[in-house]
């Protein structure tokens, strides 16, 4: 997928830059910052050799750093025999290629690595097409990188480029011209989920989504619910392809429970929109779990960083810190949303018992460790009491023909009273809004 020039070799050592400008308000100290994009780099297989973490003042147009700056990480380049640098920030085209002159190596920006991470770890079919997509858009503007045959004019005709056409301005065409091909690939793909999707909202299972910041402990909590063997790694962005499988909740014979990507701080713009029709398996859930590193430093900010992308998505959860719903809670579109603080097992003593108390005081919160098992059966109790916390009691009609419609309502809600009179059923069933409204969609002519 990658240009040659462009791909970062595992086990290469990675010299890395974390900027911070003057007077910039993040909700992660610079340390923070420097550490997860050490882990974006360890991620990929890249040897860290060195990280300097740098304040700035101002942002050079030329070369985002101060020339200052430049010559005090130039050493270290050479020094510890670098040959790759990274930015932990936006790069323009010009300021990857003149610092790549100033460093004399290779350079690539947050976006870059993270794009290479996910290029890496892309399993199925359609995640490698997802990946390609983004990774075509963010290189569609920093042609400008490329070698000085792109400033030559080409020749040629009709649709291939009349005369004075440049090499860069073909390029440039290929790429939108494979982005188009991709796009048509990746909307049949799209289809095809909404099929499989159509036939999971008739079957009578309801689904839970995982999803949390990287390295949450989403797919280990999968694994312990489902007793998978999901790929679980102390590393950031172990799962990219989301991963369903079923589970058994108190009271519930069957659920469907979805591992979808982790969330990260300042992820790709072209990652968000390639990877919408995958995330848009969330929007179509029961519930959305959230798990939470809650022992991370920057728990808080993480927890941020995945609402600005689940509302980016048009989800809009009906909880509240305090616990407490939302106006519109009773809108069937509205998904139920829980948070599991995860990894308690690695807080000191005095921080879990104030992370105990905190989640007390509310009613969507479930303390655990998904390593070591403790919390786990509490956590299920809530996703089943979630589950079933805004079903009401409906009176609804069926005919005696209609044994598939009273089996949906028998595994998708509670029948309360079954009676018979001379031409069908009227059940009374306590069944969710978003499931009634499934249910009139599926059987139109079944309700009374």
């Amino acid at each position: 997928m990658n240009d040659s020039e462009d791909d970062v070799t595992r086990g290469a050592a990675a010299l890395l830059v974390v900027p911070e400008w003057h007077g910039q308000r993040l909700s992660r100290d610079l340390d923070a910052r420097a550490e997860e994009a050490k882990g974006l780099a360890l991620a990929i297989g890249l040897d860290v050799v060195a990280v300097h973490t740098l304040r700035l003042r101002q942002t050079r147009a030329a070369t985002l750093i101060g020339v200052g700056q430049i010559e005090a990480i130039k050493p270290d380049v050479v020094e510890s025999a670098a040959q790759l640098v990274i930015v932990d920030a936006a790069l323009t085209a010009i300021q990857q290629r003149n610092l790549e002159t100033e460093f004399g190596t290779k350079v690539i920006d947050r976006t870059g690595l993270i794009l290479e991470i996910f290029g890496e770890r892309a399993a199925t079919a359609e995640g490698r097409l997802q990946v390609e997509l983004a990774h075509l858009d963010y290189q569609a503007g920093r042609l400008v990188r490329s070698w000085t045959h792109l400033e030559r004019q080409r020749g040629g005709f009709g649709f291939l480029g009349g005369p004075g056409e440049t090499q860069i301005e073909a390029d440039r065409r290929m790429i939108r011209n494979r982005m188009a091909r991709i796009r048509r690939q990746l909307d049949d793909a799209r289809r095809t989920r909404q099929l499989q999707r159509s036939k999971r909202q008739r079957a009578p299972w309801p689904v839970i989504a995982l999803v949390g910041y990287t390295n949450a402990g989403k797919s280990t909590f999968f694994n312990r619910l489902t007793g998978s063997d999901v790929m679980a790694e102390d590393m950031l962005f172990a799962t990219l392809d989301p991963t369903m499988r079923e589970i058994r909740l108190p009271g519930i014979d069957k659920a469907i429970l979805s591992d979808t990507v982790g969330f990260v701080s300042d992820l790709p713009t072209e990652l968000v929109a390639a990877f919408r029709a995958t995330l848009e398996e969330v929007t179509t859930a029961d519930l959305i779990v959230h798990v939470r590193d809650i022992a991370h430093p920057d728990s808080d900010a993480q927890y941020d960083d995945v609402r600005a992308i689940l509302d980016s998505l048009g989800v809009n959860g009906p909880q509240e810190t305090d616990g407490k719903h939302r106006e519109g809670e009773d809108d069937p579109r509205t998904v139920p949303q829980i948070e599991i603080w995860n990894k308690i097992d690695t807080a000191d003593a005095d921080a879990r018992a104030r992370i105990e108390e905190m989640a007390a005081r509310r009613g969507d919160v479930a303390v655990l460790s998904a390593v070591t098992g403790e919390g786990v059966e509490a956590a299920r109790t809530l996703m089943a009491s979630q589950l079933t916390a805004r079903h009401r009691v409906e009176r609804i009609f069926l005919t005696f023909d209609q044994g598939e419609a009273m089996a949906w309502l028998h595994a998708r809600g509670e029948v309360l009273g079954d009676v018979a009179g001379d031409e069908g059923h009227v059940l009374t069933v306590r069944l969710d809004p978003a499931d009634r409204a499934r249910f009139e969609r599926l059987w139109p002519q079944g309700n009374g």
